[in-house]
């Protein structure tokens, strides 16, 4: 008798194990999925929707997903939207390979001021920045990579009640401060503008808020410009909830050029003190007022009433 009562405790401790290392790896496969997806998986068996519900609350305490130094969490006290869905990328700037195998960086150690490499002092009217690449001998923690270290400032994603989500500072902020760089999907402009489209009709319906940032830099020559597109819309990072505002907002955007790299990055850094729980926003571009435009409600004294677009 005591053999049976053994065995069958055995088999019930046996049969808990089981029941946890299913939810593991469910919640491994579940993390994958969008959420009408996971509500879908959460629906069929009790183990799912403990997997489930998991995966959601890791969703909403960091959008990041444990890939930035520091995680971002969801805020939401207009609806019962946990958190927006999104495939989370992070900068891989600092380790990517060198698309020009036969241009080499620079050889310093230690970057001090004379490196070849190293950006010059902003003092916030260049547009243009350069960083170190990956043909230099220095690491990821070369002074000469501020950007390239992926979000190390607090941050968190508030909703509201007519812009949607949105990218607050969760510290004070100096001036100068490096906050985080525009990742997406880069795009040829054929690609972007099909895209652009199909987005304005979602948008206009209230089924899509969409991130894709078109970037003009001027070349030297002052006889072109090169355009570069970034879609966050589907693959990207926190950035992607920064909104806009017609008084050309609080963050100055700056290109970013690692030596060796053939594309320019888009950089947030603080243009000026930015208190605690202040909300992140710099301006899409220079509006015009269409009649189809998607509104704006930045709330600033000069704002336009209209987004900008490409379009524009």
């Amino acid at each position: 008798m005591e053999k049976r009562l053994r065995r069958r405790r055995g088999g019930d401790d046996d049969d808990d194990d089981d029941a946890d290392a299913v939810e593991s790896w469910a919640e491994l496969v579940l993390s994958y999925l969008s959420p009408r997806d996971l509500a879908a998986a959460a629906a069929t068996c009790t183990a799912l929707r403990r997997a489930a519900a998991v995966v959601a609350a890791c969703r909403a305490a960091d959008a990041t997903g444990g890939r930035e130094p520091r995680p971002v969490p969801f805020l939401n006290p207009v609806d019962s939207q946990p958190y927006a869905f999104f495939i989370y990328f992070s900068s891989s700037s600092s380790s990517s390979s060198n698309p020009f195998p036969d241009a080499s960086g620079c050889d310093c150690d230690d970057c001090a001021i004379e490196c070849p490499c190293r950006r010059p002092d902003l003092g916030f009217q260049s547009e243009i920045m350069t960083e170190c690449g990956a043909g230099c001998a220095c690491g990821v923690e070369c002074g000469n990579r501020a950007t390239q270290r992926g979000v190390s400032v607090r941050l968190k994603i508030i909703k509201g009640p007519k812009k949607g989500w949105g990218l607050h500072a969760d510290q004070l902020l100096r001036r100068g401060e490096f906050v985080c760089e525009y990742v997406g999907e880069y795009l040829t402009t054929k690609e972007a503008r099909k895209r652009q489209k199909l987005y304005d009709e979602l948008a206009s319906v209230g089924k899509l808020s969409p991130a894709l940032l078109v970037i003009r830099e001027h070349l030297p020559s002052g006889k072109a410009c090169l355009r570069v597109n970034i879609d966050a819309t589907r693959i990207g990072n926190v950035a992607r909830f920064i909104n806009h505002s017609c008084d050309g907002g609080n963050l100055l955007s700056i290109l970013v050029r690692n030596t060796g790299s053939l594309l320019p990055r888009l950089c947030f850094f603080a243009k000026r003190d930015i208190v605690e729980g202040e909300e992140l926003t710099f301006s899409y571009g220079t509006a015009s007022v269409r009649s189809n435009g998607l509104p704006c409600f930045c709330g600033s004294s000069c704002c336009l009433g209209v987004l900008p677009s490409e379009e524009t």
